[in-house]
């Protein structure tokens, strides 16, 4: 009994590992045109991982849960991207306004 307890316990394990392709040999299986797309896009992946795993290291500092820290910051960006587009909005109004007076054009 001991020896199939072990045997399956060992045996399972080493089983698996010798099933499971590596990631190299998944790769090399690839069609020459998915490995390079793969390739090209693989930095930019583990750029935006590195990202959200940073973010998600500063969200847990606080004493809130992640979720609704995450929450509060999606709505600060939103609030910040509006009050942009609006500040760009006014200065295209305001350049725009300045045109028609150097044209001589009357304003609104």
């Amino acid at each position: 009994m001991i020896l199939a307890g072990v045997g399956i316990s060992v045996g399972g394990p080493l089983l698996t590992m010798r099933l499971v392709p590596t990631e190299d040999e998944l790769r090399s299986r690839y069609n020459p045109e998915l490995l390079k797309k793969s390739n090209d896009e693989r930095e930019e992946r583990q750029e935006d991982f590195d990202v959200f795993v940073n973010r998600l290291k500063e969200y847990s500092r606080s004493d809130k849960p992640i979720w609704t820290v995450m929450i509060e910051e999606e709505e600060r960006q939103k609030k910040a991207a509006l009050s942009a587009a609006r500040a760009q909005r006014r200065e295209a109004d305001t350049q725009r306004e300045q045109m028609r007076r150097e044209a001589g054009l009357e304003s609104k």
